[in-house]
């Protein structure tokens, strides 16, 4: 067979349309900020801190979700996911409080855990070859930015012709109906372990003992701060600071005429890009070091974020800000679970990976609340970007000195 067939797996497309689902749905949130907090006359804060919890639930819930896979089968776990996450959506669209919208939003990041990244990609990691690995891990993780690349502008559409709790119902039968692809997600070849009578107990005990994990974990920080506050506040940020949109220019002439609509369509452009930058990513992970190709996105990340607030805001800054700043958006992704997978071995590689999601979305946590919580006491974002900057500073200096041979040859479980 060609290797094209050894990549593309029945897993590899069932997993891609359920996180392309998933993350169009979760990615939409930011255009709710303005209207929503407009609707109760709440502070920018309030719906801030909401979806701030959305991010850390979603951390809290990715080990869980992962372990039940692991424990239960992949493939209950996402339906656990998907009725979490619909569950959620659907009493939220009923909220009418900051409370009820924070508590609830517990239950759609549970629901996010259960659909995306640490059970899909666990899954797509074993059904894929040693060579193809890599790769097929950027192609799960570009559909997710596939997903970004719809969700925000759809959310604008829909809210032009229903109130924003109508949206939330139909996204919540959207993720339900993803479910149809379940079939396809046999459950994965079982890949043997460096150590197959290793217990998940201590696979987890000697991976966080290892000087490396630690360092990943800060470095996938970073990353969760920079999506966090871009997806929930890049909306409004652009709406507020950027320039007009010049009658007879490019953007008006493709109906792009107003800064809102911008706004939602920024973060489509990220998702475009990402599309091409998360599966370059997973090229270039197989065959350069990963801890190295990570600092370069870090340092990529920093000097766009840099130069972008330290210019004027023009459309034009915002496109070529947003495109730039896609290709490097969830490259980060294949590279991280796939030296969770190599250091630390495929057997436990969704709840590991899972600890180290943790650690990103307490990052996507302090970015949204963050952003929301500067904004009302300055009424500028300025503060929690230069915050960023030097968050995607730190994340490029500690992947320097990531040790990735794998923790069981370390210890000698393994020939050399």
């Amino acid at each position: 067979m060609s290797q094209r067939a050894s990549l593309i797996t029945p897993v590899l497309i069932g997993g891609s349309l359920i996180m392309l689902v998933g993350f169009a749905i979760r990615a939409s949130f930011g255009v709710f900020q303005i209207p929503i907090a407009e609707d109760f006359g709440w502070p920018r804060a309030e719906f801030s801190l909401a979806i701030a919890i959305q991010n850390l639930a979603w951390g809290f819930g990715q080990p869980i979700f992962s372990a039940i896979a692991e424990r239960l089968g992949d493939r209950k776990a996402i339906v656990l996911g998907a009725l979490t996450y619909a569950l959620g959506l659907v009493l939220s669209a009923y909220a009418i409080t900051p409370g009820q919208h924070q508590l609830l939003e517990i239950l759609v990041g549970f629901g996010i855990a259960g659909t995306g990244f640490g059970v899909v990609l666990a899954m797509v990691g074993r059904a894929a070859s040693d060579e193809n690995r890599s790769v097929a891990l950027g192609i799960a993780t570009a559909a997710g930015s596939a997903g970004q690349v719809i969700g925000a502008p759809i959310a604008e559409y829909l809210l032009q012709s229903m109130q924003w709790p109508s949206v939330f119902i139909v996204f919540a039968v959207a993720i339900l109906l993803s479910l149809v692809v379940l079939p396809l997600m046999r459950t994965a070849p079982t890949v043997k372990s460096n150590a197959p009578s290793e217990s998940m107990a201590t696979a987890i005990s000697q991976a966080v003992r290892d000087p490396s994990f630690f360092l990943i974990a800060v470095g996938f920080f970073s990353c969760g701060y920079q999506l966090g506050f871009l997806t929930a506040h890049f909306p409004a940020f652009v709406l507020e600071l950027c320039g007009p949109i010049a009658p007879g220019s490019l953007l008006h002439s493709a109906g792009i005429t107003t800064t809102s609509a911008l706004g939602a369509w920024s973060i489509a452009l990220i998702g475009i890009a990402n599309i091409f930058g998360t599966i370059y990513a997973g090229v270039l992970g197989n065959k350069f070091p990963r801890r190295y190709l990570l600092t370069l996105i870090y340092v990529g990340r920093t000097l766009a974020s840099a130069i972008f607030i330290i210019l004027p805001i023009t459309p034009e800054t915002v496109i070529v800000f947003s495109l730039v700043m896609g290709s490097l958006w969830l490259a980060t992704v294949p590279l991280t679970s796939g030296l969770v997978g190599h250091i630390y071995g495929l057997k436990y590689m969704g709840t590991l990976y899972g600890l180290i999601f943790f650690s990103h979305q307490l990052g996507s946590f302090i970015g949204v609340w963050l952003g929301g919580t500067l904004y009302d006491m300055y009424g500028t974002y300025t503060a929690v970007w230069w915050i960023g900057v030097g968050v995607g500073a730190l994340s490029a200096i500690v992947h320097l000195p990531i040790d990735e041979e794998p923790l069981a040859k370390r210890r000698g479980a393994v020939p050399a």
